[in-house]
């Protein structure tokens, strides 16, 4: 079958090309660095399938556009899938696949990453050393142990990070609107998502996107925090209201603040941007607070994530091609 592949770096051909190597009878993978948009649909000519990231456009124009070329999978290399209008897609007969689970080790571990940097202050410490400064005011942390953090959704990611930070010895609460009993088992307690705000020291952010969680961090949700609140989004940039954020974090409500996501990121991440004039206001605002540290959607970024996003979207075009559709992960 021959698929298009958008939004690909390096790596990505790497481990997508390993991966479809491994079969039987390999696909054939059209890689193209654009994102895929209404203007870069044709690129998908001649093609059954496309094979798209987190900040693809896959709106009902361009499925609309891509249904006209004749494709009949969209194959997302991610988990989240909110790029996509499903509506659209099932009325133009096209297959949603996606990878539901690749490594959720990685984001997790890469959302403790951004707890300790921030707590300790390692971003500022080392440069501060590089600079032959070796003060340490400004940069006193807390201890983790018995500090309450909340896990708001606790799917496989969520569930991970739970166990990594009970190993600290940090008290776990939860919500997510399906608990899961294998969760509430190892002692994790659920709440109720207004009851989240004002216990919690630390709060992450494991949950999709969609009309429910939308800004689901907003003016209302941060008032009612406790004062000096760790937030961290590894999830989806529209989980927060980064304006509402930036006012948490002048009234100081917000104490820290770790982002690998963000809700205009699109023209953003992923990209090499340094002999550009940075466009974006508030993102530009963001980065003026010391309390706050900003990875660019790499959470997912390890060798083991990566080989299984490449396994898994190879094995969803690959069963689509034998029109083996119960072994694929379709979005319904």
């Amino acid at each position: 079958m021959k698929v298009a592949v958008f939004s690909t770096k390096p790596y990505d051909r790497e481990f997508l090309a390993r991966a479809n190597s491994s079969l039987a009878h390999p696909h054939e993978l059209l890689f193209h660095e654009t994102q895929l948009n209404p203007h870069s649909t044709l690129l998908a000519q001649g093609c059954t399938a496309v094979c798209c990231f987190v900040n693809d456009n896959v709106d009902a124009t361009v499925l609309q556009q891509l249904s006209d070329l004749g494709i009949k999978l969209i194959a997302l290399r991610c988990a989240g899938f909110n790029q996509v209008d499903l509506v659209a897609a099932k009325k133009l007969d096209i297959v949603v696949a996606r990878v539901a689970e690749y490594s959720p080790h990685a984001v997790a571990e890469h959302a403790l990453g951004l707890i300790l940097m921030l707590n300790r202050n390692l971003h500022r410490a080392y440069h501060r050393v590089r600079e032959n400064d070796y003060s340490l005011n400004g940069l006193l942390g807390f201890d983790m142990v018995n500090k309450t953090v909340a896990v708001i959704g606790t799917g496989k990611i969520g569930q991970v990070f739970a166990k990594i930070v009970q190993g600290l010895g940090c008290r776990v609460i939860a919500y997510d609107p399906q608990p899961a009993p294998i969760v509430a088992a190892t002692g994790v307690r659920y709440v109720a998502l207004n009851d989240i705000w004002p216990a919690a020291d630390i709060i992450s952010l494991h949950c999709p996107l969609n009309s429910n969680t939308h800004h689901l961090i907003n003016a209302n949700s941060i008032a009612q925090m406790k004062k000096g609140v760790m937030l961290i989004n590894t999830g989806r940039g529209g989980l927060i209201d980064t304006r509402a954020a930036i006012t948490g974090l002048k009234s100081k409500t917000i104490g820290y603040l770790g982002l690998d996501v963000y809700e205009e990121e699109g023209d953003l991440f992923f990209e090499d941007n340094s002999n550009h004039l940075l466009q974006d206001d508030v993102f530009a605002r963001l980065l003026t607070f010391p309390n706050v540290v900003i990875t660019g959607h790499q959470a997912f970024f390890t060798r083991e994530a990566l080989t299984a996003i490449a396994d898994i979207t190879l094995a969803n075009i690959n069963h689509f091609a034998r029109e083996e559709f119960t072994q694929m992960c379709i979005v319904s």
